[in-house]
């Protein structure tokens, strides 16, 4: 009997895992939709709004070239870590902390890199090994893009102060709810158009391009941030509803495992018993 009291609790036990993460599956599944809308909408116009503002940049030559096109020898480089403030998301937060070290480690090897983190859990583990100089993961209990805004515009004051000579994003790129892509990206300086690619310029501009430029690369820029926040945001979403759907499912499995090996037990036990009456029977009538 102690073996089929055990089994019951572990089915109790599982099942009630099973009715939590089924609840998280559709909280998330439920955000998703409205994270998904979000970055579906918003990133035609962003990457087109960066690649106009690329091939205007490097029309632009000399004194009228925007300081955010400055290209320097790299010595310090700034990384953007972009995760999540929770867990239960697969390996959607470890991947950050895996790209950023490597990062760390290979690409810039012999650089002096920092961090600025944005999410609780890649703070967590990059601040004890790396030098973090911010961690903005305030910015998930209100994600805005005037709270994105400010964040860009210290990024921007960095790089113009010569404090950093290269500022790079590292982020996860949603592409559906099962396929998240880290994702690297070259914040400042703004990255010169290559080859072909470049947009025609032949036009008259109303004010001049080096106005325009001015006034617009920084709103490129922290748009192209929200961009990437907002991008991790439903990837993050999208991770953690297959892995709470992938989760919910094993806890079926076991669940329903563990309620064959109780009807088993408790098909024994019954036959045992029925065994000890007729067997008592049988002594009773020698």
């Amino acid at each position: 009997m102690a073996n089929l009291k055990e089994l019951r609790s572990r089915i109790t036990s599982v099942s009630s895992t099973m009715q939590i993460t089924s609840a998280m599956k559709m909280v998330s599944a439920a955000k998703l939709n409205k994270a998904q809308q979000a970055i579906t909408a918003m990133r035609p116009y962003a990457d087109k709004l960066t690649e106009l503002l690329q091939s205007l940049s490097a029309s632009l030559e000399g004194d009228s070239a925007s300081v955010y096109s400055e290209q320097r020898e790299v010595q310090k480089v700034l990384v953007v870590a972009i995760a999540s403030n929770r867990g239960l998301a697969g390996a959607f937060n470890s991947n950050i902390v895996k790209a950023s070290k490597e990062l760390y480690e290979h690409v810039y090897s012999g650089k002096q890199v920092e961090f600025v983190t944005i999410g609780k859990k890649v703070n967590d583990i990059v601040s004890k090994t790396h030098t973090v100089i911010a961690n903005k993961s305030e910015v998930f209990d209100e994600l805005t893009f005037t709270n994105v805004a400010d964040i860009a515009e210290e990024l921007m004051l960095h790089f113009t102060k010569g404090s950093y000579d290269k500022i790079v994003v590292v982020y996860n790129k949603f592409k559906n709810a099962a396929t998240q892509i880290v994702t690297t990206e070259q914040f400042l300086p703004i990255k010169p158009v290559e080859g072909d690619t470049q947009v025609n310029l032949d036009y008259i501009f109303e004010p001049s391009k080096e106005e325009i430029v001015e006034e617009l690369i920084p709103k490129s820029l922290k748009t192209q941030l929200y961009k990437a926040i907002r991008d991790s945001f439903a990837s993050e979403h999208g991770a953690r509803m297959t892995a709470m759907h992938k989760a919910t499912d094993n806890a079926t499995e076991l669940r329903d495992s563990l309620k064959l090996q109780y009807n088993k037990a408790r098909q024994a036990s019954i036959t045992n018993e029925i065994l000890e009456i007729v067997g008592g029977a049988e002594a009773l009538n020698n």
